[in-house]
């Protein structure tokens, strides 16, 4: 189904490629434009029904199951500003592709899929840019302002598979970041285990806070290079908690730099005078098994460009040349 928008009751039948996935996020991806919190509404209204019976938003749907939708009206944009936004989205790296999954380089700044306030995402993308392609989900998220490697199944067994991985922690995908911090970080490996919570501000953003009641979070960090007042990191995560890198770093006082919700304002505003205008976290490396073969794969992201300058930049103001080649030989060590 392709999506839901009109002033009628839909009725759809859940077929092979759709069962297993949960109702609300199956919702979320069929009906474009409508926004989370109305979808969550008629959810718990009672509004949808799975073979006649009210279900939870967490009920996972089987293939045969007759699903209900209310008459939803969709503010429909411009077909022109559609396809513009189309157009901004579709070069997307590919890193890795075969029939089962695709590996994708996202970039800075590009959400994963469009709702919340943003029309547009990766996965709006890659739909649109490959229309005949039947089955295409994301397997893990990376925040809007995060780039590098991002995996997306192209078949449900794949991705049920990708999606069992990720719940295994460190013993599914190896993943790792490149950040820079403010500040001189002296530990060469350091692991923090900090708790984290999640909650919702006034103004209904999503924050994250470390909290002794949060759930358990491990990061290993380890400095890979340091200048008066910046350090960078590789950051690998053996858990995956949301914000969990740029929490842990901000709770030790080690800020992001370029980071809108953690991070130090009044630097980040001369970091944009600088030239760094981005938040300086990049997922640049993901070593794990291929979901159908079992075979081993390691996906790579180069350094994204903005930050590569902005290196250069602090290279230079200690006399020091920088090339992607020095930093090579420190980002693919094993």
């Amino acid at each position: 189904m392709n999506g839901v928008g009109n002033n009628s009751v839909a009725y759809v039948v859940i077929g092979d490629e759709e069962q297993g996935q949960r109702l609300d996020n199956f919702l979320i991806r069929c009906c474009k434009g409508v926004p989370k919190s109305h979808i969550y509404r008629i959810l718990r209204s009672g509004e949808v029904r799975v073979n006649s019976k009210r279900v939870d938003a967490t009920y996972r749907l089987r293939a045969g199951d007759n699903l209900r939708i209310p008459p939803i009206r969709i503010a429909e944009r411009p077909q022109n500003e559609v396809d513009e936004l189309a157009k901004q989205r579709v070069d997307l790296p590919i890193i890795f592709e075969d029939e089962a999954m695709l590996v994708i380089d996202k970039p800075e700044g590009v959400a994963v899929h469009g709702g919340s306030g943003v029309s547009f995402g990766v996965i709006e993308a890659l739909r649109r840019q490959r229309p005949q392609a039947k089955f295409l989900e994301l397997a893990h998220r990376l925040d809007r302002e995060t780039s590098g490697v991002l995996l997306v199944g192209k078949k449900r067994l794949a991705l049920t598979a990708l999606h069992d991985m990720f719940r295994e922690h460190g013993a599914g995908a190896d993943k790792r970041y490149l950040v820079l911090i403010k500040g001189r970080w002296m530990n060469n490996t350091q692991h923090v285990k900090l708790p984290l919570h999640k909650y919702l501000t006034e103004g209904g953003e999503r924050r994250v806070s470390v909290d002794p009641q949060g759930k358990a979070s491990h990061t290993v960090f380890r400095l890979l290079a340091r200048w008066p007042e910046v350090s960078l990191l590789e950051a690998q995560l053996k858990t995956g908690r949301t914000h969990q890198i740029r929490v842990h770093l901000a709770h030790l006082g080690f800020p992001i730099l370029g980071d809108e919700k953690y991070g130090d304002f009044a630097l980040n505003k001369e970091l944009k005078r600088d030239g760094l205008k981005r938040m300086a976290l990049h997922a640049w490396r993901m070593a794990f098994r291929h979901p159908l073969t079992a075979s081993p794969l390691e996906c790579v992201a180069p350094l994204p460009n903005g930050i590569g300058r902005y290196i250069a930049t602090l290279d230079a103001k200690q006399n020091r040349e920088f090339t992607a080649e020095n930093y090579e030989q420190i980002l693919i060590a094993p």
